[in-house]
């Protein structure tokens, strides 16, 4: 019996942590093993709705208008979510209530034993496949009405794939894990498409041809009615008919800010459109009010004055030339400092190419993540780039510091490059305390 949250802790990081050190490629995800502990547990995914949320970016802001908008419609809504900022219990919330540490550690000593039955020939689970399956668990014990779930890595194969949803929804598919999802656009959208279930609704985002050809492909073999969330509405493919959106979506009536979030807004509208004709009381003023409160951290976030910083979780090339469309469209008239820090597993080349020229100051760093790019490497591929200094610091603490000394009052400092290097920006400023 667990008796403290670090007990909860260790237990959950005792298996297998895929998230550390990805998998090859997306067959070693184990979606028998997961359905085979969902069993175990009574499978709980089938006593609520659930909305199955995929896409390479915008996935999280998407779910989190989502999960705005039915909040404010009243209904009871859990959200799984990954990774985590700060703590652990980010993955796991009812009304945007973190699951407690008290909650955790019962929550796992119920399901403990009941999975020490399982077949040892489907081997061991993962961290995060036990993530996934004490959120399920979790939402089912708290009777919630409806869950929003997101996809943590491609689609098909990821362990929130075993849920069958009331509606699956595909944000926009760019170049991201490619030694694990494929190499094209085609095939990353192939393993997104994967949450595309028989029968059941489907949107999408406006998508690069490639991709789109896919998720229509897929679509079609599942008989799943395609629908897309464009500038003008909710349209549906077969009959081409669009149904406008109850407001008109533009970025000061969203609570996540930045031009580039309307697509996102657009998206989870279209989503709320589609979970009222399934019968969900979902108003147009609940619309409304969730688009402009919702709130998802280290998304284009403001996190200090003087010099103005922000914290930006861009992670690939498509969504750092997003982001630098954003600081141009916002800030163009203040010299930027740049804070890079990523992941060792991410197209690096396509970030740097997206935002170094852009910098008047180039600061690299690195997060305490075991996949993270040592600062060193870092500085030597932004050096191919540019032909000025390249300054490198071995923490995010040390390296806003040093930004702050390099930055005057009238600049702007802007920390991105991976959701880990913003968490630790945002820890540094006293804004969250890990657990």
């Amino acid at each position: 019996m667990l008796q403290t949250y670090q007990d909860a802790m260790d237990w959950i990081y005792s298996f297998l942590d895929s998230e550390k050190k990805l998998p090859k490629n997306p067959t070693e995800f184990n979606l028998p093993r997961v359905k085979a502990m969902l069993e175990l547990l009574g499978n709980p995914q089938l006593r609520y709705p659930a909305v199955i949320v995929a896409g390479t970016k915008g996935k999280g802001s998407t779910c989190a208008f989502l999960e705005s908008i039915i909040r404010q419609s009243g209904l009871k809504v859990g959200f799984f979510s990954s990774p985590h900022l700060h703590s652990y219990r980010e993955r796991m919330q009812i009304n945007r209530e973190l699951i407690s540490q008290s909650q955790l550690v019962d929550l796992i000593n119920q399901v403990r034993p009941l999975l020490e039955p399982l077949d040892p020939e489907v081997g061991s689970p993962t961290t995060y496949e036990i993530g996934v399956v004490l959120g399920l668990y979790y939402f089912a014990t708290q009777a919630i009405e409806l869950a929003v779930l997101e996809i943590g890595l491609g689609g098909r194969y990821d362990a929130i794939n075993t849920v069958n949803p009331v509606l699956s929804v595909i944000a926009s598919i760019s170049y991201d894990h490619t030694a694990i999802l494929g190499d094209t656009l085609a095939k990353i959208a192939y393993e997104k498409a994967g949450i595309i279930k028989q029968h059941v609704p489907v949107i999408s985002t406006v998508q690069q041809a490639e991709a789109a050809e896919v998720i229509a492909q897929v679509a079609a073999e599942q008989a799943a009615p395609l629908f897309i969330a464009g500038m003008a509405g909710l349209q549906e493919q077969a009959s081409g008919v669009v149904a406008e959106y109850p407001l008109v979506i533009v970025p000061e009536q969203l609570g996540l800010k930045g031009e580039f979030q309307m697509q996102n807004a657009q998206l989870a509208t279209s989503a709320a459109l589609l979970l009222r004709e399934l019968g969900f009381p979902i108003s147009d003023d609940a619309i409304r009010q969730g688009l402009a409160t919702t709130q998802w951290p280290a998304r284009f976030e403001q996190i200090a004055n003087e010099p103005l910083t922000l914290v930006d979780g861009a992670h690939n090339g498509d969504s750092a030339r997003v982001l630098l469309q954003a600081l141009k469209q916002n800030y163009s008239n203040r010299p930027l400092t740049l804070v890079l820090g990523t992941s060792s597993d991410k197209d690096i080349q396509a970030i740097i190419q997206q935002l170094s020229n852009s910098a008047t100051h180039l600061i690299t760093t690195c997060s305490r993540h075991p996949r993270a790019l040592a600062p060193e490497k870092l500085a030597e591929l932004i050096q191919q780039h540019v032909n000025r200094p390249v300054h490198q610091t071995n923490s995010v603490a040390e390296a806003l510091t040093l930004a702050q000394q390099l930055t005057s009052a009238a600049g702007l400092i802007c920390v991105t490059g991976s959701l880990f290097v913003a968490a630790e920006a945002r820890e540094t400023h006293g804004l969250a305390q890990p657990d």
